[in-house]
């Protein structure tokens, strides 16, 4: 096939008024258009100067427009690519008659009438950039002549019932920098990627079933790789840490085993996002200094892991910190007060731990936060009277109120979590109910008579 770079890179419209489209190209279109249930482009005289926006030409040095683009389905009200005609709509061969064909898009077009993705597209040449067949209804497996196209940079397969293995020949896709082949039942392992310049890899939601490939560390310009909710099983190499450019990395719902994926200083200096949630590492702990490098780290997920052992107080110097998740655990130990110097932080959850002593945040935080702050399931924690406010208690409904009378104190300085009042609010009717030990039972009792008798001096003024 020729190279496209015989194209001057002009607006279509920017030619002389004799410039035309290649005769073979407009017939081309025309049985493409027509394939998709759009027959109206038929009677266009000249498809890219009678251009829709779905189509996109080039011309030539002598003034012969060539289709570099072709779109179809409706992304939004706003995008007018021509939709398909579902129940009958295939991709047409005659795709193979556009020479220069850099883009080729497909939305939602197959839906109604599921087929494989041609292996005939693997055909298209040097010229194609990008392939983007999303949530389009295709099945069966993925042809492995997609891996000749060797131009590509763009590989979008999200969102169809693909059930294959990811073809080994992909890894002749040097210059590739998206590969999205997620929300599918993609099985087995995921092929070496030989790319330098990718940088987004999306395997999500798929039926992947191995060990995390190495050779992820060798794709340096990687900035999100999701491989979330998949089979994937063994170690989380630290080797990953090196890929110096990388925001988001989700792992979550695998069956992964520790250790954690930590800097300890050096690496993961991008990382914004690192979400591992549902991985079964039961016994492992959150070492003091894991999160040291990672200064751009805003959310952390950790959720449902089996961790044990205390949450590290070094965590209140990850100064960008806005969404921590530790929740579904098994750590011990008092809240860390130095996670009150977060003031970015918009949602955390500790429920379902082992923690014990007084929650150390008070309105301000807990005003921020509201329900996002969630410390539930902690049988140890108690909240002090004076540093809530009502903005805050209804997250912290079924904590218990510290006890100043009978808190111990530990060497440390922290509070023991003893000597707790148990309190349910219902903030809408004002009732307070109360379930506890004997000795909280002692102290509400207490508190209930001062409140009677502040009511009936307060009655006894109004009368006089």
């Amino acid at each position: 096939m020729p190279d496209s770079s015989t194209l001057v890179d002009a607006p279509q419209t920017g030619f002389s008024s004799h410039a035309s489209t290649d005769p073979g190209e407009q017939h081309a279109v025309y049985e493409i258009m027509e394939a998709t249930g759009n027959a109206w482009a038929t009677a266009i005289p000249d498809v890219c100067r009678g251009r829709w926006h779905g189509i996109e030409c080039m011309p030539d040095s002598d003034n012969v427009y060539h289709v570099v683009s072709l779109s179809f389905g409706a992304l939004s009200e706003d995008t007018a690519f021509p939709t398909c005609d579902s129940p009958r709509a295939v991709v047409s061969p005659a795709i193979l008659r556009l020479p220069h064909l850099r883009s080729l898009f497909f939305y939602r077009c197959l839906v109604s009438n599921p087929q494989p993705i041609p292996a005939s597209l693997g055909r298209l040449g040097p010229n194609l950039r990008s392939l983007v067949l999303r949530d389009n209804g295709h099945v069966g497996s993925i042809p492995p002549e997609l891996g000749n196209l060797a131009a590509l940079r763009v590989l979008d397969l999200h969102g169809n019932r693909l059930n294959s293995l990811i073809p080994p020949s992909f890894s002749g896709l040097i210059h590739l920098q998206l590969l999205d082949l997620s929300s599918n039942q993609l099985s087995g392992a995921i092929p070496v990627l030989k790319s330098s310049s990718l940088s987004v890899l999306d395997l999500n939601r798929n039926l992947l079933h191995e060990q995390l490939p190495p050779f992820l560390s060798n794709c340096k310009s990687l900035i999100k790789i999701d491989l979330s909710r998949n089979r994937l099983f063994g170690p989380i190499p630290n080797s990953l840490s090196s890929l110096k450019s990388l925001i988001l990395l989700d792992l979550s719902h695998n069956s992964l085993s520790g250790p954690l994926p930590c800097s300890h200083g050096s690496g993961f200096r991008s990382l914004q996002a690192l979400i591992l949630k549902g991985n079964s590492m039961n016994s492992a702990t959150i070492p003091s200094d894991c999160f040291a490098g990672m200064k751009e780290l805003n959310t952390l997920i950790l959720s449902g892991m089996g961790l044990e052992g205390p949450v590290p107080e070094t965590l209140g110097e990850m100064e960008s910190m806005r969404v921590l998740h530790l929740d579904n655990n098994k750590l011990n130990g008092s809240i860390p007060d130095s996670l009150r110097r977060l003031e970015k932080l918009s949602e955390l959850r500790l429920d379902g731990n082992h923690l014990t002593g007084r929650i150390p945040f008070g309105r301000e935080v807990m005003r921020r936060m509201g329900k996002k702050l969630s410390v539930s399931n902690n049988s140890g924690l108690c909240m002090e009277m004076g540093m809530g406010g009502d903005e805050g208690l209804e997250s912290m409904a079924g904590i218990s109120y510290c006890d100043p009378e009978t808190m111990a104190s530990t060497g440390d300085g922290k509070s023991s979590g003893e000597g707790t009042k148990h309190f349910s609010l219902w903030l809408g009717g004002g009732k307070v109910a109360a379930s506890s030990s004997s000795s909280s039972m002692a102290h509400a009792t207490r508190f209930l008579r001062k409140l009677f008798l502040m009511a009936g001096m307060l009655y006894s003024l109004t009368v006089t």
